[in-house]
């Protein structure tokens, strides 16, 4: 069996909705809720290359935090970028589910359903 995580916060009804679509299909995953358990700037990246995304693909740009660190600063490289995610999880999207080497995030909804299939 696939190794299957879900990088979760349950404030989040997208993350709630990707959860929900897990249990009703009799997955059973490991649920990682992030922000409790903040990953590192490591984990972030294999992350990224599950994801086949850059650091800024996956920020949430509207987030408080992402304004107060001058996030929008075109000159960030990549490793400072993965360095302000894993100092604030907040600013990671949300939910992220990874199935064995690939991984995509819940937003659309689809994007999981096609993980999984």
């Amino acid at each position: 069996m696939t190794d299957i995580t879900l990088y979760h916060n349950p404030r989040c009804s997208k993350s709630r909705e990707a959860l929900a679509l897990l249990e009703e299909r009799g997955i059973q995953a490991t649920v990682v809720k992030y922000l409790d358990t903040p990953l590192n700037a490591q984990q972030i990246s294999v992350l990224l290359s599950k994801l086949g995304l850059s650091a800024r693909d996956i920020m949430r740009s509207g987030e408080s935090v992402y304004k107060e660190m001058n996030l929008d600063n075109p000159e960030l490289n990549e490793s400072q970028l993965i360095d302000a995610m894993a100092q604030a999880p907040i600013l990671i999207q949300r939910p992220i589910l990874v199935v064995g080497e690939k991984a995509a995030i819940g937003r659309p909804m689809d994007n999981l359903t096609e993980l999984l299939a």
